[in-house]
């Protein structure tokens, strides 16, 4: 990971802050300004600090109140302050309206509502990283309700994301004050979604130092990057391309297998379809569970039986979702595909 990416603000450069940064110099060049027409005024013309000050303020903002000076020192003070008063005051007026019109004002105050609302979540879950991965999580986060926060460094995720109503932190989830930020503290879960995964890394060893209760779901694209991830402090590690390849090959062998979790090391939980012709075909739940578990039936019409009487018809169609052994699941699978299928070898996995 870049040294520079380490040594990151927590709040990244946007326009916004550029323009907030402009503001401080102004404010910073007028306060110079004054103090030196006060010190000029002093040294000239022989007045009172308070009286230096006024004048300078007076000459700055071209309010013409005062007389002019008497001396000529005096009056290089004055005309230095006129010039210089007034192009900065022109330069802060500028700027001003600049973010009045740009919207920028409406986008410092959107941020902090948001970082309002951010601090007042407890128990959710945080994802870093809304790149494919991060969005398919935030998509099932959301539609189970469960309150979550994205951060990621890109700007051009920032409208997308607070479209579909998340909250989103603009900066490097690598850093500690950016995990403070969304609340790590008070979080139950993080995801390390980032498509780095040194970067991962470098996500789970600060989450789990700030937070050593949470749990953290961290991707690895590479095999080797598993055990660094989990010696750092995951709870799980996922391999999207692993697991995407060998659902593409479960898929292959029994295409009547909709879904696939191994639940613990020898069972399996799974979704199989009914095909038409099977030995399952017309039977019962009883004649066709054997030693496996049947969770529950769903109809082709969309209804759902959890834990059918064993007197449960099956026709066509139906999915039955049942958990068991390997090798009970896969006499399973046959029994359910159709005999054309299981000739053709698709039937199991033996």
């Amino acid at each position: 990971m870049p040294a520079a990416d380490t040594h990151a603000s927590a709040v990244p450069r946007t326009e916004l802050h550029r323009f907030l940064r402009r503001f401080a110099w102004v404010a910073l060049a007028v306060v110079v300004l004054l103090a030196a027409g006060t010190a000029g005024y002093v040294a000239t013309e022989s007045v009172s600090v308070w009286d230096g000050f006024l004048w300078s303020l007076d000459t700055v903002a071209t309010e013409g109140a005062r007389n002019r000076p008497h001396t000529v020192g005096g009056e290089l003070v004055w005309v230095a302050l006129i010039v210089l008063g007034v192009g900065t005051l022109l330069y802060a007026l500028v700027t001003g309206v600049e973010v009045l019109v740009s919207g920028h004002l409406r986008t410092l105050l959107d941020d902090r509502r948001e970082q309002q609302a951010i601090d007042a979540l407890s128990d959710h879950v945080i994802i870093c990283g809304f790149g494919r991965v991060g969005r398919q999580a935030a998509a099932d986060l959301r539609a189970a309700g469960t309150r979550y926060v994205v951060i990621d460094p890109h700007h051009e995720n920032l409208e997308e994301a607070r479209g579909v109503g998340v909250r989103f932190i603009e900066g490097n989830a690598t850093v500690d004050d950016v995990l403070v930020q969304a609340g790590v503290e008070r979080a139950r879960t993080l995801i390390a979604a980032v498509d780095d995964d040194a970067e991962n890394v470098f996500i789970t060893l600060s989450a789990r130092q700030l937070n050593p209760e949470i749990a953290i779901i961290a991707r690895a694209s590479d095999r080797s990057t598993e055990p660094k991830l989990l010696r750092a402090g995951a709870n799980r590690v996922i391999s999207p391309y692993r697991s995407s390849g060998s659902e593409m090959a479960r898929l292959a062998l029994t295409p009547q297998v909709s879904g696939a979790l191994d639940v613990a090391p020898q069972y399996r939980l799974e979704e199989i379809e009914v095909d038409p012709g099977s030995t399952a075909d017309g039977a019962t739940v009883v004649d066709v569970r054997g030693g496996a578990i049947i969770v529950a039936v769903r109809r082709p019409d969309g209804s759902f039986l959890p834990q059918p009487p064993g007197g449960t018809q099956l026709t066509a169609g139906d999915v039955i979702l049942a958990m068991g052994p390997v090798a009970t699941m896969e006499r399973l699978e046959g029994a359910l595909a159709s005999a054309s299928r299981d000739n053709d070898g698709h039937g199991s996995r033996r």
